[in-house]
């Protein structure tokens, strides 16, 4: 069954210069990448992102973390990548959330790390499960930056959009 599957490379991936690394890894699940781009992230989509986990002592940490306020990185990769049994191919290829219990050639036992505050700076994020693909998927693109027709969309005609254009 394809799937779709959110994939972050977050921050402290970035600074580390661990962008092809991880890509190259991931390639290993033969997944089509559908949709991918650079995102300044705001607070607010941090939060939403992570809203799960907002009644969490260290919410506050990991919106910070993945806005790359703890890294001078104010950017993460997102990427969608679509295929058979994408988020267990992706999520196996990760490895655990703690960087320390993920298997050693896993890309979180590779190269992630526990800060001395207790973040789990685990270089990717991926989705969890079906609901949350899309919910996370829905939340980072935009429908016409997803080059398959993952889910259902309409036509929306705004009186007035406002967007910034090259000068």
């Amino acid at each position: 069954m394809n799937q779709a599957v959110l994939i972050l490379i977050k921050p402290d991936g970035l600074k580390k210069s661990l962008t092809g690394n991880i890509l190259a890894r991931l390639s290993e699940t033969k997944l089509e990448i559908v949709a991918a781009k650079m995102v300044r992230v705001s607070k607010e989509l941090a939060e939403e992102h992570y809203q799960h986990l907002k009644d969490k002592p260290f919410f506050g940490e990991i919106v910070k973390y993945l806005q790359g306020e703890l890294h001078d990185r104010k950017k993460v990769m997102a990427l969608v990548y679509w295929g058979e049994d994408a988020i267990k191919k992706c999520r196996d290829l990760a490895g655990a959330t703690n960087p320390e219990e993920a298997e050693s050639t896993s890309i979180r036992g590779s190269y992630g790390r526990i800060t001395t505050g207790g973040v789990y700076e685990n270089v990717i994020h991926v989705s969890s499960q079906e609901s949350e693909a899309e919910r996370e998927i829905k939340l980072w693109f935009h429908p016409d930056e997803v080059i398959v027709d993952l889910y259902l969309a309409k036509k929306v005609a705004h009186k007035e959009y406002k967007t910034y254009d090259w000068a």
